[in-house]
């Protein structure tokens, strides 16, 4: 018998609605909301909310085959730009149904979830089989003024079996040891941090970005060393390599200590590219102590016309 989650999301929304202000619909603030902290206090509880949402039909879908969800939280004219699944609520029913029936024991394991204004990325180990590594995804959706799932982007990348850093591509290793991401009010000072670094390294191709990160920089791209001491030179062999490279950011999703962007990556102009989201973590000095990823090509071919950016 396939397990069924024991917390429903109206159970979420209803304590959040408990101790914040306003509904937990996404709808605007009403008039009891009109002070600066209320209307805070709202929007943050408004954050929890999707959050909640999010996590709740990633997991009855995938893990409990549930379809009823899609029709509760999602809109029918739902915008998808995963290359191998058509628009609308019909096809992810189409899409997640079968699989729920294939895979009995798929585990949608969700290691950590951010929200910024309408959009809620989660970053996941999907295992279709128990014993094998399974993805890395990260999922993003928006939300639209409704509360209801409007546009959804999604990066998978298969888990190796080993890594060069010898971190897994998941844990947080810096301190504190916890998935979950930092106070809010740190948030719009580690999107600048993280944003500077990233359009200074990757944009522009300057090396002299590395200085935004600590020397003790821990690194989940199972590629890649931890530490910051041989990052310039290898990212001065990369572009020496690809001297046509060009990176396109598309979104940034930030919250707390937890800032994630979301771009498109070419060697060439003729190149397809691949999708790519990097995850950074910014310590209270505002240097970048952690760095996650995943890495998608982009097909030849899509089920629909949206492209993955």
């Amino acid at each position: 018998m396939r397990r069924t989650t024991a917390l429903s999301v109206k159970a979420v929304a209803a304590v959040l609605a408990a101790t914040t202000v306003g509904a937990v619909t996404g709808l605007a603030p009403t008039a009891a909301a009109s002070s600066p902290a209320t209307a805070q206090s709202w929007h943050m509880g408004t954050l929890d909310v999707r959050k909640a949402i999010t996590v709740h039909v990633l997991k009855r879908l995938f893990e409990d085959g549930d379809t009823s969800v899609v029709d509760r939280y999602i809109r029918p004219d739902y915008i998808q730009h995963n290359p191998f699944a058509p628009n609308g609520t019909a096809a992810l029913k189409a899409f997640a149904g079968p699989m729920a029936t294939q895979f009995p024991d798929l585990k949608y394991d969700v290691k950590r979830v951010i929200a910024d204004g309408d959009l809620v990325l989660v970053h996941s180990n999907v295992v279709l089989t128990p014993g094998t590594r399974g993805n890395a995804v990260v999922d993003i959706f928006r939300f639209d003024r409704d509360g209801m799932i409007a546009e959804h982007w999604d990066t998978s990348q298969e888990v190796p079996a080993t890594s060069v850093s010898g971190n897994d591509m998941f844990s947080t290793v810096s301190s504190p040891r916890t998935n979950q991401s930092g106070p809010r009010w740190r948030t719009a000072f580690t999107k600048s941090v993280a944003t500077s670094y990233f359009d200074q390294l990757v944009v522009r191709k300057d090396v002299d970005a590395v200085k935004y990160l600590a020397p003790e920089y821990h690194q989940h791209n199972p590629s890649i060393p931890s530490g910051s001491a041989g990052l310039r030179e290898m990212f001065a062999a990369l572009f020496q390599q690809f001297p046509q490279l060009t990176v396109d950011r598309k979104r940034v999703i930030a919250e707390g200590d937890i800032v994630a962007i979301h771009a498109h990556y070419r060697t060439s102009p003729e190149d397809r590219g691949q999708s790519v989201v990097d995850i950074f973590r910014v310590g209270p000095d505002g240097k970048i102590v952690e760095h996650w990823d995943v890495v998608q090509d982009v097909p030849a071919t899509s089920a629909n016309d949206n492209t993955m950016f």
